[in-house]
């Protein structure tokens, strides 16, 4: 390809060609690539956060939801009752001290009524934010296979085998709103799909913070020859200056923007929020427990990203993988437990972060943020001959924040085998009778409802007793 020098008659302003090239594919999105590019740029340097937000958090392998959101009284769930309930709390089988023997009901936060909720042992710094929360518990997943569980809560469609249907909630929710901010959904290490809404509405896929950092960053290193190519002008002529990239096929009528806007996106130094070993994320660091150096592709790493693109105004909508390591069908139940509790400690400094934080709007990040966390199924209550679980049908999740009740738990697992429960959607009581199972597509079109959208596309509805 021919290489242009910039000039001020081709509008460059003196940014170099592959600059421009870079941060124009970025705001292309689908229309050249077919799916959001890895490069993509803020749309102007003054941010504003979105009025509603959203942040989806998952926990990898299948969660022993006993220790988590799910716990049950081990002098009721006795030893010599495991016979007739088929469950074992396991609690006594811990090999750190730190660890409750007992469900967690946490102290009285100052200005709230006392918990609703009970938690398990490994629960952590999140149990201290019970008074926004709304537990949803005996959820039917379905299936104990790992894809289609996590493929199920992230569209609330079930999948075509393992195959998944629909797009992301986030990608609903984004094409639905069409916010306003420079990358309206980011995917850490999660998987997202796009059915029907235009390209802007894709999430920007990344494995990692650097992912980020380099698509924030302006950078003088050169694109390879394959993107490259994919930037030729589509009748094969190639391009010699950023206007005609800008025209090609459109781009300007079809996305309203200009060099000037690529140039204010270059200039924004987004990426700096995510440096977190600059000065200027003292407060960051010191929130959520960061090393001065890093690394920061830890569970505390990947909360503190999630909770800045929020405020900092460049996302609405961030899905993260937050912690691993949970299918755990070997050893010991802290094994487990440990790792579950360091996601919840994370979580629960994310909490605290939103709330600490006034919102633009009046209020705080946490009024202004609908959170949900979720793993694609759970743990089966009894322990196997390795000493550990196995997969198990019926799950449970957390909602929290805007549009949801507070203090709440909702739904039950069965005293026996733990089964999924039936509720009264109206109330979010037990009702084994006349009651409903929850099912995921319920919880995705809460999540949905809670800020008004629609949730027409799934084959269920939302759940009344839990939207705020």
């Amino acid at each position: 390809m021919k290489r242009h020098k910039a000039t001020p008659e081709c509008g460059c302003g003196g940014w170099s060609r592959r600059s421009f090239i870079k941060a124009a594919a970025g705001f292309a999105g689908s229309s050249l690539l077919g799916v959001m590019p890895f490069k993509a740029f803020a749309q102007q340097a003054g941010l504003t956060a979105a009025g509603r937000n959203f942040i989806f958090v998952y926990f990898q392998g299948g969660w022993d939801q006993l220790l988590a959101f799910d716990p049950k009284d081990p002098t009721v769930f006795t030893a010599d009752r495991v016979a007739e309930t088929h469950i074992v709390p396991g609690y006594d089988r811990f090999t750190d001290a730190t660890f409750p023997t007992m469900p967690v009901v946490p102290a009285q936060r100052a200005g709230a009524d006392p918990s609703n909720i009970a938690f398990g042992p490994a629960i952590g710094r999140l149990a201290n934010h019970y008074d926004v929360m709304c537990v949803v518990r005996g959820i039917n997943m379905t299936t104990v296979a790992h894809e289609v569980g996590y493929r199920y809560f992230l569209t609330g469609k079930p999948p075509v085998g393992s195959a998944p249907r629909g797009s992301s909630v986030a990608t609903e929710i984004v094409g639905q709103l069409a916010p306003a901010v420079p990358l309206p959904s980011i995917a850490y290490n999660l998987e997202s799909y796009n059915e029907k809404y235009p390209g802007r509405a894709n999430a920007l896929n990344v494995n990692n913070i650097n992912d980020l950092i380099n698509v924030l960053a302006p950078s003088t290193i050169q694109l390879d020859s394959d993107i490259e190519r994919q930037l030729l002008d589509f009748r094969g002529n190639p391009v010699t200056c950023e206007s005609q990239l800008y025209d090609s096929r459109g781009l300007v009528s079809a996305y309203g923007e200009s060099v000037t806007g690529v140039k204010s996106a270059l200039a924004s130094k987004l990426d700096n929020n995510f440096r977190f070993n600059l000065a200027q994320n003292d407060a960051v660091r010191a929130a959520y427990g960061l090393p001065a150096s890093g690394p920061y592709d830890t569970p505390a790493g990947r909360a503190a990203l999630a909770a800045t693109a929020i405020k900092q105004g460049i996302s609405q909508c961030v899905s993260i993988t937050l912690q691993g390591n949970l299918d755990t069908h070997f050893g010991t139940q802290t094994t487990h437990a440990t790792n579950l509790r360091i996601g919840f400690n994370a979580l629960g400094d994310l909490f605290t972060d939103l709330r600490a934080s006034p919102h633009p709007a009046g209020g705080t990040f946490m009024d202004h943020t609908t959170i949900m966390v979720f793993s694609e199924f759970a743990r089966t209550p009894l322990i196997n001959t390795a000493g550990g679980r196995d997969h198990h049908i019926t799950g449970s999740c957390l909602l929290a924040g805007a549009g949801v009740k507070h203090n709440m738990v909702i739904g039950a697992s069965g005293d026996i085998d733990m089964a999924p429960g039936r509720i009264d959607f109206a109330t979010g009581a037990s009702s084994v009778l006349t009651g409903l199972n929850i099912f995921p597509d319920n919880v995705i079109a809460t999540v949905l409802a809670s800020a008004n959208l629609s949730w027409a596309n799934l084959r269920m509805g939302p759940i009344p007793a839990a939207l705020g």
